[in-house]
């Protein structure tokens, strides 16, 4: 089985071709951090710009490494949402015009179940299994039962993680991308030199909140000597992550505990998303899931943020189930993966 997938739901645009039995032949993204980093964060209408500039060039160079023609494929793949909707109508119509042209299966799948699915790629896990998935727009704790089949324990009730990073990157003058940078400055920073709130630590369920955190730090920001010296832009950074690190564990240990109490044949805690990539936060969830008796995975570091081999692996896992979609298929904005999950939020705040 041979599967085309293509990923421009945010800043990267990008093409790989997956077979039925996880190798990835070609795996081609290209970032935009270059025209994105002047304005500080991601402006939408550049972005699907991009995508529609460089989408046909990635896609043949993608088919050109696997070595295969179109009509060799076995469908074509490509994000169908939850995403700036500008760049998911680039991709999916790339993606529909491809598999018209070849008479292929076109499959429009879900961005958040390729981060769900990666783990299957690359090592072969068998479900359920539990997923912590964080990147700059989600935060959650979901229960991988299947393909299609994902029960949400978990999510922030404001900001997502990544923002939280970006905006306090922000803050500190370290620029864009935020993550990168806050964990580079953390590691000589003091961890201890400030106190930051731990949000949520400690309450019933497995919601997150950032947005109490992220104004704590701006908060103390504004209170030291400007311009900030790069020590104590190193330290806040480091108290900063040290808190994240210590909310995401407290949450997910009543995860872990909920998930083992109804799904018990699940071994494993898995991580994915652009902030699984941050060593603090993985080195917590490794203890956390050998204290607990769960194996902590994550993907390779490449396969965390967002990418196109994800997408074609998740079109192979919907293909053998016969999940194919039709050529009328509409581009979502949002698209949860679990449509029964109750709506959160502060009164005001838009779930």
């Amino acid at each position: 089985m041979l599967v085309l997938g293509i990923e421009t739901s945010c800043d990267e645009t990008a093409a790989a071709v997956v077979t039925g039995t996880r190798e990835i032949l070609a795996d081609v993204v290209l970032s935009q951090l270059d025209e994105h980093r002047p304005y500080g964060g991601i402006v939408p209408e550049i972005a699907a710009r991009s995508h529609l500039q460089h989408i046909d060039r990635l896609v043949a160079e993608a088919m050109k490494r696997a070595g295969i023609g179109f009509g060799e494929l076995d469908a074509v793949a490509a994000t169908g949402g939850p995403g700036l909707i500008g760049g998911v109508i680039v991709g999916v119509m790339t993606a529909k015009a491809l598999a018209l042209a070849a008479g292929k299966p076109f499959l429009a799948v879900n961005h958040l179940e390729g981060h769900a699915l990666t783990a299957r790629l690359t090592h072969g896990i068998d479900f359920p299994y539990l997923l912590l998935l964080a990147s700059g727009g989600h935060c959650q704790l979901l229960a991988v039962e299947g393909v299609g089949k994902y029960t949400r324990l978990g999510t922030t009730i404001d900001d997502a993680a990544g923002e939280a990073f970006d905006k306090v990157a922000k803050m500190t003058g370290l620029g864009y991308p935020g993550g990168p940078a806050v964990e580079k400055a953390a590691a000589t920073g003091d961890a201890r030199r400030f106190v930051l709130p731990r949000p949520m630590k400690g309450k019933p369920g497995c919601d997150f909140s950032f947005s109490g955190l992220k104004n704590a730090v701006r908060l103390l920001v504004e209170s030291l000597p400007r311009p900030l010296s790069e020590q104590d832009a190193a330290d806040v950074c480091a108290g900063f992550q040290a808190a994240v690190a210590d909310a995401v564990a407290d949450r997910v240990r009543r995860g872990i505990k909920d998930f083992k109490a109804r799904w018990p044949i699940g071994r494993h805690l898995v991580v994915a998303g652009g902030v699984a990539a941050n060593t603090a936060l993985r080195d917590t969830l490794i203890r956390i899931g050998s204290e607990t008796g769960l194996e902590f995975l994550a993907p390779p570091l490449k396969l965390c943020t967002d990418n196109a081999a994800m997408i074609a692996w998740a079109g192979v896992e919907r293909l053998r189930l016969g999940l194919v979609d039709q050529l009328d298929f509409a581009p979502r904005p949002r698209w949860p993966l679990d449509p029964h999950a109750k709506k959160v939020g502060f009164a005001g705040v838009k779930a």
